[in-house]
């Protein structure tokens, strides 16, 4: 078994899972870093955003609003990475708020 630190990024929406959640959590000893935020110690053997994925697939019903973010040192690069094991990207709420800055409806984010 190889031990990971993980920061999770949690949004389930109005009527997510939270309850599901919040066990599996609370399961894996996390501690809390902000609103939506976690941290916590992952045990997997061979690919941890695959054993990762499917974990909390089996705990929390997600469904299609529903978006999960974690970020992880890759051992391979030694680098920090994230990615969405469930949901993608949105636009962000403070785009267009710098000034000088146009948003057009082609503007990518």
């Amino acid at each position: 078994m190889t031990i990971a630190t993980i920061w999770i990024s949690y949004d389930l929406g109005v009527r997510g899972d939270y309850e599901g959640l919040y066990a599996w959590l609370d399961r894996h000893g996390a501690e809390e870093c902000g609103d939506s935020i976690a941290v916590l110690q992952y045990d997997h053997k061979k690919s941890l955003v695959e054993e990762l994925k499917a974990d909390l697939n089996k705990a929390v019903d997600i469904d299609k609003r529903g978006r999960i973010y974690v970020v992880y040192r890759d051992k391979g690069t030694d680098k920090n990475k994230g990615i969405f094991l469930f949901g993608a990207r949105r636009a962000a709420p403070w785009v267009g708020y710098a000034p000088g800055q146009k948003v057009t409806a082609d503007t990518e984010v």
